[in-house]
Order: structure tokens, then sequence, then C-alpha cells
């Protein structure tokens, strides 16, 4: 899987020593432009964008998020709870399955429950009208599989055959859409502008015959908008023609876009030696730091690599005991040495939510930094009773 980071932007010019190793580092500058970006965008097309809390949930950025955007949206009670506390605006929760002792605090805390299918629904119906009784004011909301395959990692695609995320588009009945006021799909992993319209041409034909009853249509995330390349014009005309069309209110949840090119994870060489190829072992580690780097599988790009045929490239590793604990083959911007520092850039969406202590392994502390002011504030350091603890 190519990475679709851009260039380094303002963390060109940071010095990598005033942070602990490893470290992310999140610019609230960029995150600001990408937030004011979406919102000029929900602006001119007159939607509503919500933060994607399973991409970026940064919460002691949640204030500038709730700046621009019109809430988050969560993947269970935890994250429900996270919007609920520290975030302005709407909440959409939606899960694969819920388990029924939590639905009930999920539909107190979200304005939109979204389900994976009619049968789902129809067990919940119970706690669903106890929720109304109570003076509840949750919208319920379908998930269909639009049955559009778009993703170049088959394991990202919730359109893939045989996935599980959404009612199968093909199989929607007019029974199905009882008491829904509401329809999300989600298709799109780092996409522009065209694979959304391809779902949505699919999609619009099946919900056609509920236009009017539908209140809303939540078109999902992975749609990279802030990317330098996106078609942002197509997409804010798309979004115009869509709400007029469906007489609904559109929804868009991304999570990348709003870190998009905010973060950088920040790591030192501890050694390095030969086998064939030279390696360096570093701090941080694929398996627990970035594991999109052995799920997708992908490269991240470094800041300040300049790939050279004169020198060799050096393999980079983390220092868990996992053999296939690798990052990638790199042209250091810094001499192969223990000691020295380097960063894997575009790291604040995704990483940050996905590390875990497996070996043992450190996580690395979060920074805020505004390249605007060159403000630097340590957020969240760990210690070993963060290790110590998670398993009682």
């Amino acid at each position: 899987m190519q990475t679709q980071a851009g260039g380094p932007g303002a963390f060109a010019n940071f010095d990598l020593n005033r942070v602990e190793s490893p470290a992310f580092v999140v610019d609230a500058a960029k995150l600001r432009a990408n937030c004011q970006m979406l919102a000029e965008i929900r602006d001119e097309a007159d939607i509503k964008v919500l933060c994607a809390l399973k991409a970026f949930s940064m919460h002691a950025v949640a204030p500038l998020i709730g700046e621009y955007l019109d809430g988050s949206c969560a993947s269970g009670l935890w994250e429900a709870r996270l919007a609920s506390e520290y975030y302005d605006g709407e909440i959409s929760t939606y899960s694969p399955a819920y388990k029924p002792n939590e639905l009930e605090e999920i539909c107190r805390l979200s304005d939109h429950v979204i389900f994976n299918s009619p049968t789902q629904i129809g067990r919940a119906r119970l706690i669903l009208e106890n929720a109304k009784l109570m003076g509840g004011h949750v919208s319920v909301g379908l998930r269909l599989n639009p049955m559009v395959p778009t993703g170049e990692v088959e394991r990202y695609d919730p359109s893939a055959p045989g996935s599980r995320l959404g009612f199968p588009i093909d199989q929607l009945t007019e029974e199905d859409m009882e008491g829904v006021e509401g329809i999300h799909f989600h298709n799109l992993c780092e996409q522009d502008f065209e694979p959304l319209q391809a779902t949505w041409d699919k999609v619009f034909d099946a919900i056609e015959p509920w236009f009017g009853q539908l209140k809303w249509i939540n078109m999902g995330g992975g749609h990279h908008i802030t990317r330098a390349d996106y078609q942002r014009e197509e997409l804010i005309e798309f979004l115009k023609d869509a709400k007029e069309d469906t007489g609904a209110e559109i929804y868009l949840e991304p999570g990348e876009a709003v870190a998009l090119g905010a973060g950088i994870l920040t790591g030192t060489i501890l050694d390095t030696g030969f086998n064939e190829v030279p390696f360096g072992i570093t701090d941080v580690s694929a398996t627990c730091h970035m594991p999109d780097v052995l799920e997708a599988p992908y490269r991240p790009a470094m800041l300040g690599e300049e790939p050279s045929r004169d020198k060799p490239a050096i393999r980079l590793g983390g220092p868990s005991c996992l053999a296939g604990d690798v990052i990638g083959d790199y042209h250091l911007p810094v001499p192969p040495e223990p000691g020295q520092r380097f960063a894997f850039l575009d790291q604040a969406h995704y990483s940050m939510v996905k590390t875990n202590t497996f070996n043992g392994v450190p996580l690395p502390s979060i920074y805020l930094w505004d390249s605007e002011t060159d403000a630097l504030e340590l957020v969240k350091s760990f210690e070993y009773a963060d290790f110590r603890d998670r398993l009682g």
C-alpha cells in the first residue's frame, strides 16, 4: 500500500531533540488548517461534518476541533463517552454489534445510533422505545454495504466479498426500513472523490424509494478531503446535489482528513549491524507503535529522507522480539549511528489510537506543537505502571 503522506510541512524545521523519544508530535496549526478546510466545504455544501474518533481521538485538541466541526462519531460505548465528555456537538455512534447492557447508555449519549442490520434494530426495539420514553432524542440509522469494492487493500475494504460491515444493499426490503430515519455507508479508505461517486451511484438507486422518510444520510469517512490533490470543488457540487435529491441532511465523518499531515512519530537509533543488509534497531516499533505498517502493509515516509544510489539503505526495525517488527528500508538524513534521531511523517491518525505495549515496549509520549507560535507542550507521557496495570 502506498502511503498518502504529503511533504514534511512545518515539521521540516522542527528540532527532534526538543522531545522525548519515541514521541508523537502533533501540529495544532496544521490541525486548525485541516478543520478550517473541512468547515469551508461544510458551509458551501450546507452539510454537517463529524470527526471520526476511531482515527484520531486526542481529546487535548477537542476544543480546537469543536471550533470548526459539528461533532464526532464513535465506534462504541467508550468512544461515545469520550465524545460526550470532551467534544462539542452531535454524537453519531456505529458498531458492527452492540452489547445489550451497553446500548442503553449509547442511546442516552448519542444523537444517531447506527445498526449493522435490520435484525439488530429489531432486537433493540425495546431499548430504543424506552430511550424515547425517557426523553431521549436518538435517531435510528442502518448501515448499508454498497457492495462496490474500491479499496487497494481488501482487509480495509468494507465492500470486500464476505464483509461483515453493513447490510448488503441487494437484500434491502421495505420491511427492513421500518423505523429507520437515517442511512450510513462507509466505503472508502484514503481515497479521493471518484470512489465516493461510484459508491453513491449504487446507494442512490437502492434508497430512492425512501426519500422523504430519511432524515439524514451519513456518507462515512475515508475521504482524503484535505489532501492537496483532492477534487474539492467536485465534492461540494456532489454534496449539494445529494442534499437536494434526497431531501435529507448529509453527513461526512472524516478521521484522517482531520489529522492528515498533522503529526510525526520521532525515534532514536539504538544499535546497528549487518546481516546481508545494513540494519538498525530503534525505539520505534512497527508492531507496537505503527501496526498499519504490518497490517496494510505500507512503508511510512521519513522526515528528510533523500534516496541515494551512492549509499545503501538501512533496514529499520523495532525493539520487540517479533521477527517481523520491521518498518522498512531507508536512506537516513542522519548518520546511521546509535543516538541519532529520525521521524516518520503523517502518524497522527490511526497510529496514535492503535499503539500497544506488546513485549513491554513503552508507549510514545505525546506532544502538542503549534508551528505558528512554536509553543510546545507535553500532553502525555507513559510510565511502567501503564504497562503493568493493563492486565491486573
